[in-house]
């Protein structure tokens, strides 16, 4: 008898349409990548004496460098996920400054910069501005500029929005803040894999990424690019493999900041996931999902009671209402009536 969980059964019995939260199904060469790199033995530097081996971090990292357009594969931080990264930045970013300092954020973003600065905020750290969309549901530039302040040290925004689907200016936002000596840390989770990002033609200090979504990779995989290490005092120490005679976490990047024997398997997926992206092409990958939600969109507007916070959204994603239910029991309904998983 086949089990219930096979996967190939779920995928045949179910509509996926929570990609937003994690993309699924993997494509086969990330979990091919994935079983290949857990079957091991790996490549850790200077924890064995292990040759011969794919070396799946420095093969990762220089495929993110390519896949962002920057120089230094180094640059490049592996985490579990866009939160770790965020809590990385944020309360690394704080521990570096002695006094009390103002930040700049928005009310699109992921609670994952919002309670690590409600943190802050409460022990009297850190003062913050939440910067609202315009008529037009984005960031107006001239918004953030006006939001600076002369205690203004951070902002951090977010590339493209998880509810709205809407994307911001970041090459103009991060210009602002860079010209009044802001740091600006960039939530990539949702356009990364999914929308160009050439972070070549971008002054942002930090931006993160996560790997289970749209980059294709598996739970547990994403990191951060950095331009400046030194402005961000690293909050974890541990075992990197080198001058492990010293109590002092290693002041070279990317070991600065990583701590622990890393995720092998999961950071091999990553590597294959951004294969897969530049195989099809983002222009391709836009192409299908954006006429995808464009189809569904028009349905949704024919359906008496429904109504959508963002008619045009710029990524593949839809966020709707039903009069008189609440959203919770919305994807309750869709779940158990119709296999919609959202």
């Amino acid at each position: 008898m086949e089990k219930k969980n096979n996967p190939d059964t779920i995928q045949n019995s179910i509509i996926y349409a929570n990609n937003a939260a994690t993309t699924w199904p993997k494509p086969p060469s990330v979990l091919a990548a994935v079983s290949q790199a857990a079957a091991g033995p790996y490549l850790e530097q200077g924890r064995t004496t292990l040759q011969d081996v794919p070396d799946y971090l420095f093969e990762t990292r220089r495929k993110l460098a390519n896949f962002f357009n920057t120089r230094d594969p180094d640059a490049y931080v592996f985490t579990a996920n866009a939160t770790d990264s965020l809590n990385l930045l944020i309360h690394g970013f704080a521990a570096q400054e002695k006094e009390p300092f103002h930040v700049i954020t928005t009310s699109f973003e992921h609670n994952s910069v919002i309670r690590p600065l409600y943190k802050l905020q409460k022990t009297g750290r850190i003062s913050v501005t939440v910067i609202p969309p315009n008529a037009n549901g984005v960031i107006d530039p001239e918004d953030v500029s006006e939001a600076i302040r002369d205690d203004t040290k951070l902002g951090i925004i977010s590339h493209a929005g998880n509810v709205t689907g809407t994307i911001q200016n970041i090459k103009e936002i991060s210009r602002i803040m860079d010209e009044a000596d802001t740091y600006s840390i960039i939530d990539g989770a949702q356009s990364a894999g999914q929308i160009p990002v050439d972070l070549s033609r971008t002054s942002c200090d930090a931006f993160v990424f996560t790997g289970h979504k749209y980059l294709f990779g598996v739970p547990g995989t994403g990191g951060f690019f950095l331009r400046s290490p030194d402005l961000i005092y690293p909050v974890r120490q541990g075992g990197t493999g080198t001058d492990s005679s010293s109590p002092v976490q290693p002041e070279s990047m990317p070991e600065r900041f990583e701590a622990g024997t890393p995720n092998f398997p999961g950071i091999a997926g990553l590597a294959a996931g951004i294969a897969f992206v530049q195989d099809i092409g983002i222009e391709s990958i836009q192409k299908k999902s954006m006429g995808m939600i464009s189809d569904l969109i028009q349905q949704l507007l024919g359906i008496k009671g429904v109504s959508l916070l963002h008619e045009n959204p710029q990524t593949p994603l839809v966020s709707f209402q039903i009069s008189g239910l609440d959203p919770d029991d919305i994807g309750y309904i869709l779940a158990k009536a119709y296999r919609i998983i959202s």
